[in-house]
């Protein structure tokens, strides 16, 4: 893929992203108004870590990075009838094994949750809450994993914006199921923290249905046939093995956090927030990137043309720097006052707004981390090499834990957060030294004085943010036409504004054309 038509798909799945995460925040603000950092929300969080920890692992993680390129091979040798195959066959394994985990899953969610949230025990009814929910969450993990194939498919053939889009329809059922049935639950005796369980569960539903129409107008259409012998298939499972391993880390890291924080009344539900508004930037901008490179890898891969894919990789990595730097920097820079616009109403208290911010601003550093690992990791499922993920996922994983127990120590639940962003990084930068080895170079030299570049602007960009909103907290009044909220959005978008203004002007100083071509592909998919 040329470098002008990556930007220009990158853009494309950035709209359609950034439609679906606005509309995520939304549904986490009406999720902290409902519940805040309650008991009730604890629990749900733990019975919703659960079933997407399997999902993260075999129905979006592995399972997309040894699919979309073993699928995209499939397509350029094969043709389309013998890909539709293959995307069935790989469904009905999907089925089959998530199937199993459910049943497992519904059976086992005591203990599981016992194990997972051993504090929660101590506090009465919160671990009965927590297993009934559980129990009920688990058929999400069937729903996403076809989903999560759909979507596969469809970038395999580069329809972007659809599969882009279906994440949104997910929240919009969740929202407006959270706000339906939050009342009924309430006035029948139902607990209402299970409003969000339908929205989860009908969400998965709507991402199906979202991306039927256009998978079959392509010309799908869905056999039910499961050969274990087909070259393709057995393909998918090979990488996948040490692939769920390899793609593991994160997933793995997130799971030793909630386990250490659930002895920390409201810990569970501030990473939660903290790790879903940290991920915004990484899925609004890295994965979009990584969307629209993963296909081209794996016909480069395919008809071994390394020189192409360091070329897509190297610019992959420098678009996604010059947009998760600043991420970064102005997450960190501006974290109370956004977690005060966005989340502090109804149930979520001064409390709760300070157990969040601790869990962010240490959060903020790992979005750099996780977006290398977007593009690196699946680089390698496209050269047909699972093994160098695992390798650098235990180092990460087994860093993770010990800098978690340390620090968790002396910094409580916060501490947690900062060694999930180290290992990531470190994570991240396994993974490019190795794939540099694989390739013979990803043309390191010019993106690390990008990284350097961006780094300096975007401390510039800091300062300006700091002190932007710094000035109009000091001049604004705590009201403004009767509302509390609308002071709170000007300081943020003032201080955001400033630190654009700082940024741009900054990265024309320093020459960096990738910024100026990030920015205007992404402005462009905004424009009616």
């Amino acid at each position: 893929m040329s470098e002008d038509r990556l930007s220009r798909s990158a853009g494309l799945i950035g709209a359609a992203t950034f439609t679906s995460r606005v509309l995520g925040l939304v549904r986490d603000q009406m999720q902290a108004h409902l519940f805040g950092t309650s008991l009730e929300n604890d629990a749900f969080g733990i019975a919703t870590r659960i079933p997407t920890l399997l999902r993260d692992l075999f129905a979006e993680g592995a399972m997309s990075a040894a699919f979309v390129p073993t699928f995209t091979r499939s397509l350029t040798e094969d043709g389309k009838p013998a890909a539709w195959r293959l995307g069935s066959q790989v469904i009905n394994a999907l089925l089959l094994a998530t199937g199993v985990l459910v049943v497992l899953g519904i059976i086992f969610a005591k203990p599981l949750a016992t194990w997972y949230a051993e504090g929660f025990a101590e506090i009465p009814g919160k671990l009965e809450l927590t297993v009934l929910l559980t129990r009920l969450n688990m058929p999400f993990l069937m729903l996403i994993a076809v989903a999560a194939a759909y979507m596969g498919m469809l970038n395999a053939l580069r329809r972007f914006f659809m599969p882009a889009v279906s994440p949104a329809m997910f929240n919009v059922i969740f929202i407006a199921c959270a706000a339906i049935c939050y009342p009924i639950f309430s006035r029948i005796g139902v607990p209402p923290i299970m409003s969000l369980t339908v929205g989860m569960l009908l969400g998965g539903v709507a991402q199906i249905v979202t991306q039927w129409p256009l998978l079959r107008r392509e010309g799908y259409r869905h056999q039910w046939i499961l050969n274990f012998r087909d070259p393709g298939l057995r393909q998918i499972l090979m990488l996948m093995g040490p692939g769920t391993l390899g793609l593991a880390a994160a997933q793995i890291n997130l799971l030793v956090n909630t386990s250490l924080a659930a002895g920390e009344p409201g810990a569970v539900s501030a990473l939660g927030y903290g790790f879903r508004f940290m991920y915004l930037p990484v899925g609004i901008f890295a994965v979009s990137v990584a969307t629209a490179a993963i296909p081209d890898l794996a016909r480069h891969a395919a008809r071994g043309a390394h020189g192409d894919m360091r070329q897509t990789v190297s610019w992959g990595l420098r678009l996604m720097l010059v947009l998760s730097v600043p991420a970064c920097v102005g997450l960190m820079v501006l974290t109370r006052p956004i977690v005060e616009l966005i989340y502090f109403r109804g149930h979520f208290t001064v409390e709760s707004v300070g157990l969040v911010v601790a869990s962010l601003f240490f959060y903020a550093p790992g979005i750099i981390g996780y977006s290398i690992v977007k593009i690196a990791s699946p680089s390698f499922y496209s050269l047909r090499d699972a093994r160098t993920p695992v390798i650098a996922s235990v180092v990460t994983v087994a860093t993770n834990l010990g800098l978690n127990l340390w620090l968790h120590r002396f910094m409580g639940f916060s501490g947690l957060a900062l060694g999930t962003s180290i290992a990531a990084n470190i994570n991240a930068g396994l993974l490019l030294v190795l794939l540099s080895r694989r390739l013979g170079g990803i043309e390191a030299r010019r993106i690390l004085l990008l990284f350097a570049k961006v780094a300096v602007a975007s401390a510039a960009m800091g300062v300006a943010a700091f002190y932007g909103e710094a000035w109009l907290h000091a001049a604004l009044p705590e009201k403004l036409a009767g509302l509390v909220l609308l002071p709170r959005l000007l300081r943020v978008a003032g201080g955001i504004g400033a630190g654009l203004v700082v940024l741009t002007l900054a990265a024309r100083a320093l020459g960096i054309e990738e910024f100026t071509t990030a920015l205007s592909r992404v402005v462009a998919k905004f424009k009616p």
